[in-house]
């Protein structure tokens, strides 16, 4: 009897061991209680959806002999993305590998992103784990561990994104301004025969005469008098008044021979310090720079001429180069050039607009709300005028606007290829850019864009679509806009947002749909219903999207939610 109680007491410890070893062979599943996800539902970071697992081994769970690597797993619809895989493996495998102890067990962190799509709004995040003891596969269930995804940020459209019209040159004054020099021996002011027969003398007649008859310029004369600083006080203030004087009876008669009837403006200044210091500045003296520290050093006439004088070298120098230009009177012509009105220029276009420069054509487009008329301005400027890119991008803008995205390709292309540096053309084949998804050529080319109207929007949505939000913020400045908007509402400023969408003059369906993702968030039920419905009036696809946004899960058991979105 002591035999067989042995015998069957000795089975039993070895089938127990047995068991054991068994048992010790595979993995058990973990549950969600060993993982928390963050953040969790899921939520995307511009076009991204970026998720932190922060997981524990619990206690004698990790095998030894086991390697484990675990993937992060979005599944949607009937398809799944697989994210970054972390390995893990036990005291007694070698490798590069997190160890893990088998006794103690240990804390882990898993990071990963996935590319967003609309499809994957309504998904689950799972880890799916491939298990191994000694090269043995341990099957283990994938397991879920959040859902998602809360996809707000990607609400940010290019398409609303206003593309960059390259501008006008157009300028209803142009100002020009006629010189002319007569110039006067030292401690002189009569006017020399040879001055006033000069080429420039002649041909500054001929453009006075030219503008005062002509109806759409006018002009008036400033005659300018001076003395050079060497010499006394006294004398140079009489030099450059008799200058002055001589010269502008000489001008009033010249204007009275030719029945000009216009001001002249006449004044003098007794010691030119100013002119001297520009024509010292951009002599190439030997000494100019000692000449410079004169003139800075000494405030006053008196000291200056001394100091100057007592270089002697050097003054020889001026007297011969610099002083001569300084005894002079300048007699100067400014002349306005009125262009076109509004009216003739849009009558020139209906009926000659052969007529019109290209800067009044480009103009001219800013004067109509006419869609089709601006079109047939910049067909009219790229046939006329191919070699301004201007034409080209602004028709691209039109496409663009339109809808027909590989027509305004096609004029970016053409208007980069007359001028590759224009900051208007770069700005928008960035948003063509980012209609492909090509992110970083798009970058690129905004940073070639600038002075370029409109960049700002577009900066703020190349932010927006990075995650980068507060610096989406900065760039909209003030602007009222869908996407302007979201940027407030994702840095959580909600009374912003809603200014913001409030203020849009044309609001469309997006406008009321961020409103009622503000109001979710706010809690306020009422204006979540009110908002949803004037976006379902809009557009009735917003039902459906709405019904599945995690934005209003909180209403989904409501019965008037429901009502309104089914």
């Amino acid at each position: 009897m002591k035999r067989k109680s042995y015998f069957l007491t000795l089975m039993l410890v070895l089938g127990v061991a047995l068991l054991t070893t068994s048992c010790s062979s595979k993995l058990k599943p973990l549950s969600q209680n060993n993982f928390n996800v963050t953040p969790s539902p899921l939520e995307t970071v511009g076009n991204q959806v970026p998720v932190t697992v922060n997981g524990t081994f619990p206690e004698k769970w990790f095998h030894k002999n086991g390697i484990v690597t675990i993937t992060p797993i979005l599944k949607f619809g009937d398809r799944e993305v697989a994210g970054t895989p972390y390995s893990y493996q036990g005291e007694n495998i070698s490798g590069n590998r997190v160890a893990i102890p088998h006794s103690r067990g240990a804390n882990f962190t898993m990071s990963s992103s996935f590319p967003y799509t609309p499809d994957m709004q309504s998904s689950e995040l799972f880890l799916r784990f491939d298990g191994r003891i000694k090269n043995k596969q341990s099957i283990l269930p994938d397991l879920k561990v959040a859902d998602g995804i809360i996809a707000t940020s990607a609400l940010a459209d290019v398409h609303t994104t206003s593309p960059s019209v390259a501008p006008d040159g157009f300028q209803r004054i142009i100002k020009e301004a006629q010189d002319a020099n007569i110039l006067f021996v030292i401690q002189q002011a009569n006017l020399r025969q040879s001055e006033l027969n000069k080429r420039d003398m002649s041909e500054w007649k001929r453009r006075v005469e030219e503008a005062f008859n002509d109806p759409r310029q006018n002009v008036n004369v400033e005659v300018s008098a001076y003395a050079s600083p060497d010499g006394g006080l006294s004398l140079n203030e009489r030099l450059a008044a008799q200058r002055e004087q001589n010269t502008s009876n000489y001008l009033e008669s010249e204007l009275s021979k030719r029945n000009i009837d216009t001001d002249v403006y006449a004044r003098y200044t007794a010691e030119d310090w100013d002119g001297f210091h520009q024509l010292v500045s951009a002599s190439d003296l030997q000494d100019k720079e000692l000449i410079l520290r004169v003139l800075e050093m000494y405030p006053d006439s008196e000291s200056r001429e001394r100091e100057i004088k007592n270089i002697s070298y050097v003054f020889e120098d001026l007297a011969e180069t610099i002083l001569p230009q300084l005894r002079r009177s300048r007699i100067t012509a400014n002349i306005e050039i009125i262009g076109k009105s509004d009216e003739e220029i849009m009558t020139a276009w209906n009926s000659n607009p052969k007529e019109l420069t290209v800067e009044e054509l480009l103009y001219a487009s800013s004067l109509t709300d006419d869609k089709s008329v601006k079109e047939r301005i910049y067909q009219y400027v790229t046939a006329n005028f191919s070699k301004d890119y201007r034409g080209w991008n602004n028709i691209g803008t039109m496409f663009y606007q339109q809808g027909d995205y590989a027509k305004a390709k096609q004029a970016f292309d053409r208007a980069a290829q007359v001028n590759p540096s224009a900051p208007e053309v770069n700005m928008n084949k960035a948003l063509l850019a980012i209609m492909d998804n090509e992110i970083d050529g798009a970058n690129e080319l905004l940073g070639r864009s600038a002075g370029a109207n409109g960049l700002d929007e577009a900066m703020g949505l190349i932010n927006l679509l990075q995650g980068n939000y507060n610096q989406a913020v900065s760039a909209y400045g003030r602007s009222n806009s869908n996407n302007a908007a979201l940027a407030q509402l994702l840095v959580r400023d909600y009374n912003a947002a809603k200014q913001t969408l409030e203020a849009i003059e044309t609001p469309d369906a997006t406008t009321a749909y961020l409103l009622a993702i503000i109001a979710s968030r706010t809690n306020n039920f009422n204006e979540v219903i009110a908002n949803l419905r004037a976006a379902i009036g809009r557009d009735r696809t917003i039902a459906a999207k709405a019904l599945s946004d995690l934005e209003f899960a909180k209403y989904r058991t409501n019965k008037e939610f429901i009502a309104l979105l089914n």
